[in-house]
């Protein structure tokens, strides 16, 4: 090549250098939007890019190394390789179907000739004058052929960029090629060094990190490998960063905002409801209820995490906390995301509190007249204790002293819904909160979606559960095998569910395959047994029907869909079978298989789906949550787990998680140390590092007024 182009670090460096002379970089030059018409420009909109900064900022997800650059003579056939040739001339052929076309150039270098070929692109014969040169990418076919994929023309002294080095491979879609964005991003390859660089002088050189401009230089263009690794390792120390920064500047806001009502024990109430009990509590249940104390005794607002295994018992500290609230003389909310949970939750409370202290349910199908009664009460405070839905937090509702709220499964909640359940407290005060999550969350992101939360964990189970062997399988022999094994626990007296596929487009979908499967099985392989059915589109009161029927044990077989995932306490139950489990997520698999070995029989769960799929290998070997918590991670990614919109967790542009959580880590004691000696990053040295926060996750470093 170097008899051709010179060496690739020359050429790309005198090209840089080669662009017009310009006064000092101005970052509005960033905002100019690209120009791209017809389908081109629509893909980048797709993207995301609209100016010459979001382009730039669309950096490339991996690199293909073809710093190999060869000789014509030296290829072999069948060899993938990149070529550095010149243009002889260039013959249009049509092909056999009179429709197509071919392109074949004569080309050459110092060692021999060769015939470089395009199916069906005639456009590519305008391009290639005679004496051209140009890099070419693709395989030798025939001894003399070479079927060209990628192709660059330089006839102005230009640097190769897509089809020699270390050749960056930009995230496309339907409309514009990864080569197409590859020349967009050389043609702006100067704007780089408008970039603005956040990080301050003194953080850069502790950690040893590059200027931004040429990070992002080297990332999209890097001279090699470790070049590209230090570039993406900045770039990614700056994204969690800025995370942690907005992370702590929110926490700190919930801290320094509105005041809460403290909540002294008196224990009136709450010593006499714990000695009522009719089970032992675990050593974490004891701890997790005096963090709660603690908390509930101060003016600041109690935003505590209270996360464990199923079955670990968080129910019974949520009742303590809204029983500590009820003492008070104040009144407490529990709000859940389904109806079925909601329901749930409310047998479960009224069952632990015995009947001696009113609890009352409020969904979108609680009838108008109890409601109309409920939601008097509420205003009154007659009533302490409530648990609904999102009913709780439409405008009708008004509570008089609502001083503590519970939120279970809260990461399926969106940020404003549980702030609308906030401003249901009296004017000028927070209430404390408390949110509940059954999915235990890796560390990694407890560090981050949940980092301006208390957290506390569950893992000791209460006494009385019974492990869960777990099987993966395939094929009708071992359908019929797992149809005889319910049929035996059912002869036992035990119960079984049978959790249809998840249909993700439709929970109407979803529903008609459970019905389907209900009419099947109640009519052939369980045409002897009881069996009934729940699905999210049932009428509330059908669907407590049921549940009540199964728990009540008046059904063997309850064909169900993913509504069963938590909140049902069936202690005979021993078997869960699920139908496609590979449509299922880790933890949801782990919340279904928690539905059994509730009670004190031996249980199992049945997962109908492929055994070498990985999380359906990792459920059948892992009976801790938060290890498969862990692995889930790992095979889908942070916003995937947690689905980013619904949790507050930003997309991720650079760092990887979990591999990056060490670097997280740091840069989390770092925000730390930023904010203690600068609250509001207001320093001249932090302004920058300021406005990079705000617009990326928005202003988390202002309080909130009252």
């Amino acid at each position: 090549m170097a008899t051709i182009f010179g060496s690739r670090d020359e050429l790309t460096r005198d090209a840089a250098l080669a662009a017009p002379v310009r006064s000092y970089p101005r970052p509005s030059r960033l905002a100019e939007p690209l120009r791209l018409r017809g389908a081109p420009g629509k893909a980048l909109l797709a993207l995301g890019i609209e100016t010459v900064g979001d382009l730039l900022e669309h950096l490339p997800h991996s690199h293909r190394d073809r710093r190999d650059v060869r000789l014509v003579a030296d290829l072999g056939v069948g060899e993938e390789a990149t070529v550095a040739v010149g243009v002889r001339g260039v013959t249009v052929r049509p092909m056999r179907d009179r429709r197509r076309k071919r392109v074949e150039a004569r080309v050459f270098d110092e060692s021999g000739p060769l015939i470089a070929v395009w199916f069906n692109q005639p456009w590519i014969a305008r391009q290639l004058g005679e004496g051209a040169q140009v890099l070419l990418h693709g395989k030798l076919r025939r001894r003399s052929e070479f079927w060209v994929t990628e192709h660059e023309v330089f006839g102005d002294g230009g640097a190769p960029v897509h089809t020699v080095g270390l050749v960056p491979v930009h995230p496309a879609t339907q409309g514009i090629t990864p080569a197409r964005l590859r020349g967009l991003v050389w043609d702006s390859y100067p704007r780089i060094f408008d970039l603005v660089e956040p990080l301050p002088a003194g953080l850069r050189t502790a950690e040893r990190l590059a200027d931004r401009p040429a990070s992002v230089a080297a990332v999209h263009f890097p001279d090699s490998e470790p070049d590209e690794r230090a570039a993406r390792r900045r770039l990614a120390y700056e994204e969690v960063l800025l995370l942690q920064l907005a992370v702590a500047g929110r926490r700190r806001t919930r801290r320094e905002g509105r005041r809460a009502r403290p909540l002294a024990g008196s224990g009136a109430l709450v010593d006499r409801w714990r000695s009522s009990l009719p089970f032992e509590l675990t050593g974490d249940q004891l701890r997790a209820m005096e963090e709660i104390d603690r908390d509930l005794a101060g003016e600041r607002p109690m935003q505590r995490l209270l996360m464990g295994e199923v079955g670990s018992g968080k129910t019974v500290c949520a009742l303590f906390a809204m029983l500590r609230a009820v003492e008070n003389g104040a009144q407490a909310a529990l709000m859940a995301p389904t109806e079925t949970l909601a329901e749930q939750h409310h047998r479960t409370l009224d069952s632990l509190l015995g009947g001696h202290i009113p609890l009352e349910l409020l969904t979108g199908s609680t009838p108008a007249g109890r409601r109309r009664d409920l939601l008097a009460r509420l205003a009154s405070g007659q009533l302490g204790l409530v648990v609904g839905t999102h009913a709780l937090i439409e405008d009708p509702v008004a509570f008089r002293d609502l001083t503590l709220v519970v939120v279970d499964e809260q990461q399926r909640f969106g940020v404003r819904q549980r702030a609308a359940l906030d401003r249901k407290a009296p004017a000028g005060l927070a209430p404390h909160a408390l949110h509940m999550s059954a999915t235990p969350i890796p560390r990694t992101l407890s560090l981050t979606a949940y980092g301006d939360l208390d957290a506390t964990v569950l893992r000791e189970l209460p006494r009385g559960r019974q492990p869960v062997e777990t099987y993966v399988v395939d094929g009708a022999r071992a359908r019929a095998r797992a149809y005889q094994r319910i049929r035996d626990e059912i002869a036992d007296g035990r119960q079984c569910f049978v959790v249809c596929p998840l249909v993700e487009e439709s929970e109407a979908l979803q529903a008609k395959a459970a019905t389907a499967e209900y009419e099947r099985l109640r009519t052939t392989e369980f045409r002897e047994q009881r069996v009934d059915l729940i699905h999210g589109q049932m009428p509330a009161r059908r669907k407590q029907a049921a549940m009540e029927a199964f728990a009540a044990g008046e059904a063997d077989v309850l064909v169900a869909t993913s509504v069963i995932e938590v909140g049902i306490d069936v202690p005979n139950a021993t078997v869960m079978l699920v139908e496609a489990a590979e449509r299922y997520g880790l933890s949801q698999l782990h919340q279904l298989r928690g539905r059994v070995g509730r009670g004190a029989h031996r249980s199992l769960c049945i997962l109908f789906g492929d055994p070498k799929l990985a999380r359906l290998e990792a459920i059948a070997h892992e009976r801790d949550g938060f290890r498969l918590a862990e692995i889930d991670l790992e095979l889908r990614g942070a916003g995937d787990v947690l689905g980013t919109r619904q949790h507050g967790l930003p997309e991720l542009r650079v760092a990887r998680l979990p591999e990056d959580t060490e670097m997280l880590v740091r840069a989390r004691d770092r925000a730390d140390a930023l904010l203690r000696a600068d609250p509001r990053l207001e320093r001249p040295e932090h302004v920058l590092l300021r406005e990079a926060v705000v617009a990326r996750f928005g202003s988390e470093l202002d309080p909130i007024p009252a």
